[in-house]
């Protein structure tokens, strides 16, 4: 009888406690901002910054937006693959800030890489590394002069 109740108590134990950070897969449609649409929310990838499609890069021949670009550059690594997103915390507009991948492969750390995305202040050392190495190439945003606009 003790060892019957033990194992139910066990057992809802486990039920309650659900995963450390809510998960998510499913297919995601990627807005303009860099933003991922999955299952009627949205989600930010944690740790970066992806500029606004708005913000324009120059050439010597005319502006870029290099928002779209950045949002193009994602929606190119999805596909029609799943994105698995680990929510992190809710944000003040209703978002939500999460660690998302494809096939294993981290989607900010992505953007980083081909300097399409910025790291933030308190991102991990990995993503740091990244943009580091994406400006010192001149890739991405780092091979434009951006244009900056307060608003």
């Amino acid at each position: 009888m003790c060892r019957i109740s033990l194992y139910v108590l066990a057992t809802a134990c486990l039920l309650l406690a659900g995963p450390a950070f809510a998960q998510v897969s499913s297919y995601a449609f990627v807005n303009d901002d860099g933003s991922l649409r999955i299952k009627g929310r949205t989600y930010r990838l944690s740790g970066i910054h992806v500029p606004r499609t708005a913000q324009a890069c120059r050439t010597f021949q005319r502006p870029l937006t290099c928002g779209s670009r950045a949002a193009l550059a994602l929606d190119f690594r999805i596909g029609t693959n799943f994105v698995r997103c680990d929510k992190r915390h809710k944000n003040n507009d209703g978002t939500y800030s999460a660690y998302c991948t494809v096939n294993g492969n981290d989607l900010a750390a992505y953007l980083l890489g081909r300097g399409w995305a910025l790291a933030l202040p308190d991102a991990p050392f990995e993503y740091q590394a990244l943009e580091k190495i994406a400006r010192h190439r001149g890739l991405g945003v780092w091979g434009f002069p951006v244009e900056r606009r307060l608003r």
